[in-house]
């Protein structure tokens, strides 16, 4: 995945027309020199910097690629398909990405909070074109929980 962001990332931010930062090296400078701005010690940035370390997508990479495809395709398509299922709801939002990779659509919504008060996630995923259905689905349980809640930031 960090790999894939560098990469999707550098050629979103260089194909802008006008922009302070053209690529993530950019980006992670530009939060250097504006920490306070930026609220690095609330957030960091090392998802940015282990990016930025990824030289694109290599065998190892295309191997699991391949491997999460394979497990998209031939077991959580099979799967729904068997049991006539809308969705697959799987706690926090890990999942998105297996459903990702092999075209699927998934929406994360807030579930709740742990004892100190971050926020974790349900994820329902399901099959090519039922991103309607999903939507309705996530939309319910929200309306239903009424769990979600403004964040709140300590400085």
């Amino acid at each position: 995945m960090k790999a894939e962001f560098k990469l999707s990332l550098n050629a979103y931010l260089s194909d802008l027309l006008y922009s302070p930062v053209r690529s993530l090296a950019d980006v992670i400078a530009f939060n250097n020199a504006h920490p306070v701005e930026e609220r690095l010690k609330d957030f960091g940035q090392s998802f940015l910097t282990d990016s930025q370390k990824t030289n694109g997508i290599g065998p190892r990479e295309k191997t699991v690629l391949k491997i999460l495809k394979e497990i998209s395709t031939y077991v959580l398509e099979k799967l729904m398909k068997k049991h006539q299922l809308d969705a697959i709801v799987t706690p926090n939002s890990d999942a998105s990405t297996i459903f990702a990779i092999g075209g699927m659509p998934a929406i994360a919504v807030p579930a709740g909070y742990d004892n100190q008060g971050v926020p974790f996630a349900i994820c329902f995923g399901g099959l090519k074109g039922y991103e309607p259905r999903l939507i309705e689905m996530a939309y319910a349980f929200e309306q239903a929980t009424k769990v979600r809640r403004m964040p709140r930031y300590k400085h």
